[in-house]
């Protein structure tokens, strides 16, 4: 695909105090083999050197991308701060990236490719690489190529990692970009831009590292399982409501590893039909070595 024919891909990175990582981030959407990007950062109110950080990378950044925009400003979120950033882009293809995340270098060409040829695919997503504070990898998470539809995102059934998505630009727009009054910003996009048909697809390929350190969201576990419950009572007029209640329960238990007991309680209370579903299954299984 010649840069003529490539269509231009827009990408946002948010950063709120990473200065140690946001240069790696940066870069990573510098070695991409795909040309055509237009590349938008935005810090929302960083105490660091981050804003520092992000102005050295200026020169190379303004060579290298068609379009090439940085923004400042006090803290707003990170869903205020991702809906911003959509209001400036005007790429066919939309992907966010996390300061301190890195890409592999073919990512956007790979997915890019997959979606002009898939014409009823939303996003697509790939593998990821977890990587500690010190860039080393600590494992990896993959499964075989593989369409979602909403009612598997909404029963927890998917595997769409977020460090790894391209989305049509079009469909984020549609649905009004990012719910400001949610936590867990990712699952409730996947929810919204499936909800009337259409799949975000995996693809059986690594796409990203993904940092994980303490001050990740998804560390906190308690957080997340409000974030859960939140985003399911948009919903509960859905006939898979209990069961999507059901496997948030069983998720969340799953996260504290076995130890927080009063969370597969409620799921039982919610529904005890669920209990002979693979997901209590493993649960169950967690449980019973931890006893």
């Amino acid at each position: 695909m010649s840069f003529d024919d490539q269509p231009l891909v827009s990408v946002i990175i948010p950063c709120y105090n990473h200065e140690r990582f946001v240069q790696e981030a940066i870069q990573s959407v510098v070695d991409q083999d795909y040309q055509n990007i237009e590349l938008i950062i935005i810090d929302d109110g960083s105490k660091d050197n981050s804003v520092q950080k992000i102005e050295e990378m200026r020169e190379v950044c303004e060579k290298r991308f068609v379009r090439f925009e940085i923004r400042y400003r006090p803290n707003k979120g990170l869903c205020k701060t991702l809906n911003e950033g959509i209001e400036w882009t005007r790429g066919k293809y939309l992907c966010t990236m996390a300061s301190d995340d890195i890409w592999m270098n073919y990512k956007i060409k790979v997915q890019v490719l997959y979606l002009e040829e898939n014409h009823e695919s939303i996003g697509v997503f790939g593998g990821v690489k977890f990587i500690d504070i010190a860039g080393n990898i600590t494992t990896s998470v993959s499964r075989e190529t593989k369409k979602f539809n909403f009612n598997d995102i909404f029963l927890h059934k998917h595997l769409l990692p977020a460090p790894t998505g391209l989305c049509r630009r079009d469909k984020i727009v549609n649905v009004g970009g990012y719910d400001e009054n949610l936590v867990i910003e990712d699952w409730s996009m996947w929810l919204k831009l499936t909800e009337y048909g259409g799949s975000l697809d995996f693809l059986n390929e690594y796409f990203a590292f993904y940092r994980r350190h303490d001050d990740n969201l998804s560390s906190k576990i308690d957080i997340m399982h409000t974030g859960r419950l939140s985003i399911i009572e948009l919903y509960k007029e859905h006939p898979k409501y209990k069961h999507s209640l059901f496997n948030a329960y069983i998720q969340s238990f799953m996260e504290t590893e076995g130890k927080d007991k009063n969370l597969l309680k409620k799921a039982i209370f919610i529904s005890p039909i669920f209990i002979f579903s693979r997901k209590f299954m493993i649960a169950f299984k967690l449980l019973l070595r931890g006893i």
